[in-house]
């Protein structure tokens, strides 16, 4: 597992709206309520429990820059 920022991925964002997996779920009601991942698939849900731990967000460092900023510049 890397520490790094996310990079985003325009066709991948594209390919999980439009893949007849979602469209069945979504159709039918076949769905397992959140926080169910474990359930359906566990080992995505333990890869994705620890990359979300482990790696941050472009905003979150625009965030974290600004609020540096901010209390720099106030004090």
């Amino acid at each position: 597992m890397k520490l790094r920022f996310r990079i985003p991925s325009l066709a991948k964002r594209i390919a999980s709206r439009l893949s007849v997996k979602r469209y069945v779920r979504h159709n039918l009601g076949i769905k397992a309520p959140r926080g169910w991942g474990w359930l359906t698939n566990p080992r995505r849900a333990l890869y994705n429990r620890i990359y979300t731990r482990t790696t941050r967000g472009c905003g979150s460092v625009l965030s974290v820059g600004i609020v540096v900023l901010v209390v720099v510049s106030v004090v």
